[in-house]
């Protein structure tokens, strides 16, 4: 009788995947909770048991500046714009990069604003939160400094100019019928989101298509006209 071949185990997972698994189901909470989550929490959402988060993180600390550096990865909303096709009309390749844009900001400001408002400091000296189990860790044994989740300067600086190199190439087949190059139309679309973002008053900010038709045609009804 022949017997059965062996059946292979599934490949683990890397140290580097098993971070992102957790850092992906940690997310929504961080959003919800900030610095309160728990890691039970988390390896209840990420389906996992709570010994697994520190065998891939060294305590919940870690994890809420690697979530805090996911939530600002330009390169997502980056790959976004770069998938629009330029072979739309420029008001809906514009509408398009908006929606995307203002989706990857109010991310970043849950995550950011959630954990402020409950009280986390990323320059702190990290320790043990209530409801957080790590094995073989007492608080204070990191050093403080810069966290993972924060990002220099120029590193800041780059992102915005690869966000808007991208945006420029979405505007760039329609320069010949604008007034201004498609770079700067690019940077006035960012100082525009950015703004109607931070100090919109609740309800009035415009929606992607009417934001881009703002943008795009002014709010007078015969553009170039001084009434």
């Amino acid at each position: 009788m022949t017997e059965p071949p062996a059946r292979r185990r599934a490949p683990g997972m890397s140290t580097e995947q098993r971070r992102a698994m957790i850092v992906a189901a940690a997310l929504p909470l961080v959003a919800e909770y900030g610095a309160a989550v728990t890691t039970a929490q988390i390896a209840r959402a990420a389906g996992i048991g709570e010994a697994t988060i520190f065998r891939a993180f060294k305590d919940k600390e870690e994890v809420l500046a690697a979530c805090t550096a996911e939530a600002m990865n330009p390169q997502h909303v980056q790959r976004e714009l770069a998938s629009i096709s330029l072979d739309q009309p420029l008001a809906d390749r514009l509408t398009e990069a908006a929606e995307a844009m203002r989706a990857h900001l109010t991310r970043m400001g849950a995550v950011a604003g959630a954990l402020h408002a409950s009280g986390h400091r990323r320059d702190r000296t990290p320790g043990r939160s209530p409801g957080d189990r790590t094995p073989g860790r007492s608080p204070g044994d990191r050093t403080p400094g810069r966290s993972p989740g924060d990002r220099p300067a120029d590193s800041r600086e780059a992102a915005m100019r690869a966000t808007r190199d991208a945006l420029t190439e979405l505007v760039e087949p329609d320069r010949a019928a604008l007034r201004l190059p498609p770079e700067r139309v690019a940077s006035i679309f960012l100082g525009m989101l950015f703004t109607q973002l931070h100090f919109g008053a609740e309800g009035a900010e415009a929606d992607p298509a009417e934001f881009v038709d703002v943008l795009l045609h002014g709010t007078l009804r015969t553009p170039g006209s001084d009434t």
